[in-house]
């Protein structure tokens, strides 16, 4: 695909009606520095970041405040569904392949202090999906299961069901249909509410009761930027590849939306935390963008 690189005025007013998004910065990240890089996951304090590098999507990580740039994984996928827990910790997947063609998952662990990864599910044949939790991470596997520390809330997907677990206490939703099932669970900055992903229906935004709070619309991968607002992916396609993609920021109660880059930008993946955006495009190119809200 031919490149498109995103060029941003600083400043620029991007919607009317009440209220009004202002684009304060739109910067490259590490630039010369890192090869393409994908997936990236901002830390709560907005610090650190997560990406994925290389043709095996192995797992870095980049310091704000010291600017170095650790490489945490080199193994297969382990950039793909990295996260963050409260600590500053990183609950990462590794997969590989048996003799056999079986596909076998880990639930790994690196640990921010000592700068060492250590394995916290063991490998198992099937899914392993990361359960994101507001004291502490887990993984829900197909045969094993790594629960979040009782005592926050977390959550978490697999197929059409979404998990919410408070108090140590996991119950199962199916809050819209959605055949080919749910993506990208999220907990909102208070931990009150979540969004995630159907497919083909796009984003749904419930309370802890697995309740419908709203319907945000056919965009794909939603990160919260506030308890109020998230930011997402508006990506189109012909079957083959992208054909455009764009960072939104949409209310969470679904009565207003705008774009944050424009359609030809090849603007994908975003992540964000304390009022940080970052996000890839097409070719890889990392970016950070601060935003203005006027209500």
């Amino acid at each position: 695909m031919k490149k498109i690189l995103l060029t941003m005025v600083g400043g620029l007013a991007l919607a009317a009606s009440a209220q009004q998004v202002t684009v304060v910065s739109n910067a490259r990240l590490l630039n010369g520095v890192e090869g393409p890089a994908y997936y990236p996951v901002l830390s709560s304090t907005g610090n650190q970041l997560l990406f994925a590098s290389g043709e095996a999507y192995g797992l870095k990580l980049y310091d704000f405040n010291d600017n170095v740039v650790t490489r945490i994984s080199d193994e297969k996928g382990a950039g793909i569904d990295a996260k963050f827990n409260a600590a500053g910790d990183v609950y990462y997947v590794t997969q590989r392949v048996s003799d056999n063609r079986l596909v076998y998952r880990t639930g790994m662990r690196y640990d921010h202090a000592t700068a060492k990864s250590e394995v916290v599910l063991e490998a198992q044949h099937g899914y392993v999906r990361p359960e994101v939790g507001t004291r502490d991470n887990g993984f829900r596997g197909a045969k094993k299961s790594l629960a979040a520390k009782a005592g926050g809330t977390s959550v978490c997907v697999q197929g059409s069901v979404l998990y919410i677990t408070t108090g140590g206490v996991t119950k199962e939703y199916t809050p819209v249909p959605s055949y080919a099932g749910y993506l990208w669970p999220s907990l909102s900055p208070d931990g009150k509410k979540v969004a995630f992903f159907a497919a083909g229906k796009g984003i749904v935004v419930t309370d802890l009761q697995g309740k419908v709070l709203a319907m945000l619309g056919k965009y794909e991968m939603p990160c919260w930027y506030s308890n109020d607002y998230l930011v997402a992916q508006n990506a189109t396609d012909d079957g083959h590849q992208f054909t455009s993609s764009q960072i939104m920021l949409i209310k969470a109660d679904g009565s207003f939306k705008t774009h944050l880059t424009s359609a030809t930008s090849m603007a994908m993946q975003p992540t964000s935390a304390a009022g940080k955006i970052v996000y890839t495009t097409i070719d890889g190119l990392l970016y950070q963008m601060t935003i203005n809200i006027t209500e």
